[in-house]
């Protein structure tokens, strides 16, 4: 047997990098990309290239002298395209050599269209570096954040989505007692585009509804990697729920404005202690609760010579109860003592008599609503029910503007005292026959 050995010429398709580390063009890789350039208040020209290419065979001498002329000045950047492909492919890169100018907006950087010489080259990096200077005398900015992202697209009120950072995450949200709802998103992401309006949009809603209680910020993950890679994001839009204390969790909800506030309504619900059962002491207390509630519910108990501190607690319990049932509402929870405060009273139609009498105020309308139902767990629920979904029987208080308060001291948390003959009759039989003798 006779053994044959073959040679053939082997040709080599392994072409070496273009640039070395003695040059003066900066190196990019998917690693540095974000520190060095995104991140830099420089003015970067950066071209992608491919090893083999010709083009950019003919082009890479010109970057150099290009580069060595601005030290200083502006950056000269290059990435290996073909070996980064995902880089060259989150700017569109389609042929090579392509340059681009990452400006006062890193995000939406622009095509450079110049000579390839390197005089050309320069001349195009000041161009560049007079209008950027330009736009920043004139108060313009650039910038790579959500805030801006958001005000290119038209939608949404960016005010209340919070910016967070590599820098300031843990110490925004980590440690903050506030629930957050955080987007992690790419500025050339489509998804995210369409997400911006809604995002801005809920979040100023939800800051409304939730008093500032639960959060939306956004991280610009292609920016921020730090922070991105510890929640592990791979995809884009990415949205996690953070609560102190608690592992973080996916958001599963829908992407509208609606679906957001809902979702966040419920995490505030979730987290949120009832409201606050305030008595009626002052014109303040009323007004300030509700000014800052979309409703406020009012009862107007018997008074404490009819019931006792029993009986009182009762109803205070079962308001409570309410409270806790109805607390993603975010409405504002009042009482006070038959007597204590007639003419709010008397502009609720209440009238001095049947006691315990619950209404629900909508200050900003200056429309009120009366409970018809009992005084208890079912009833209230009916009534509050009916109201949470538009469909309650509504009338105008009484003089087209909310009661005069007087000011009284708060309840001690005790039996009533008597003395006298007025313990023949209770407090309410009193006002009652008061009522008849004014009517007669």
């Amino acid at each position: 047997m006779v053994l044959l050995t073959l040679h053939f010429p082997l040709q080599m398709n392994i072409v070496s990098s273009l640039y070395s580390s003695s040059d003066d063009v900066v190196e990019l890789t998917p690693s540095n990309f974000n520190r060095e350039v995104i991140q830099s208040d420089s003015l970067w020209l950066v071209e992608f290239y491919a090893p083999w290419c010709g083009h950019c065979q003919s082009l890479a001498p010109e970057w150099k002298k290009a580069a060595t002329a601005l030290k200083g000045i502006v950056k000269i950047g290059a990435v290996d395209a073909d070996q980064h492909k995902s880089l060259g492919g989150q700017y569109g890169v389609r042929g090579f050599p392509t340059i681009k100018i990452f400006g006062g907006n890193k995000n939406k950087p622009d095509e450079y269209q110049g000579g390839r010489t390197s005089q050309a080259i320069v001349d195009g990096a000041m161009n560049a570096l007079r209008a950027l200077v330009k736009d920043r005398l004139s108060g313009k900015s650039g910038g790579s954040g959500y805030n801006k992202q958001v005000g290119e697209s038209g939608g949404g009120s960016k005010k209340d989505v919070v910016e967070l950072t590599d820098d300031n995450f843990d110490k925004m949200v980590l440690e903050s007692d506030d629930v957050w709802l955080v987007e992690f998103f790419a500025p050339w992401c489509g998804h995210c585009k369409n997400l911006e309006p809604e995002w801005a949009a809920a979040a100023t809603d939800v800051k409304e509804q939730t008093k500032g209680r639960v959060r939306l910020g956004a991280v610009d993950a292609t920016v921020h990697q730090v922070v991105s890679s510890r929640y592990g994001i791979r995809g884009f839009p990415t949205i996690k729920i953070f609560k102190k204390g608690e592992e973080p969790e996916d958001y599963q909800g829908g992407r509208s404005r609606k679906d957001i506030v809902e979702r966040a309504l419920d995490l505030f619900s979730d987290n949120a202690p009832p409201p606050e059962l305030l008595e009626i002491l002052n014109e303040d207390v009323l007004k300030k609760t509700c000014e800052d509630s979309q409703l406020c519910i009012i009862a107007v108990l018997p008074h404490i010579l009819d019931t006792g501190a029993s009986g009182r607690n009762g109803y205070l319990e079962v308001m409570m109860k309410m409270a806790e049932k109805y607390k993603k509402k975010m409405w504002g929870w009042l009482w006070t003592e038959a007597g204590a405060q007639m003419d709010l009273e008397a502009s609720l139609g209440i009238g001095g008599f049947g006691y315990p009498a619950m209404a629900a105020i909508n200050a900003r309308k200056m429309k009120f609503a009366l409970l018809r139902g009992s005084f208890s767990d079912t009833g209230i629920h009916e009534f509050l029910r009916e109201l949470s979904v538009g469909r309650g029987s509504t009338a105008t208080l009484g003089g087209g503007a909310m009661p005069k308060i007087h000011a009284v001291e708060p309840w001690d948390g005790k039996d009533g005292q008597v003395s006298g003959k007025i313990t023949a009759v209770s407090w309410s039989e009193c006002l009652l026959m008061y009522v008849w003798t004014i009517a007669d």
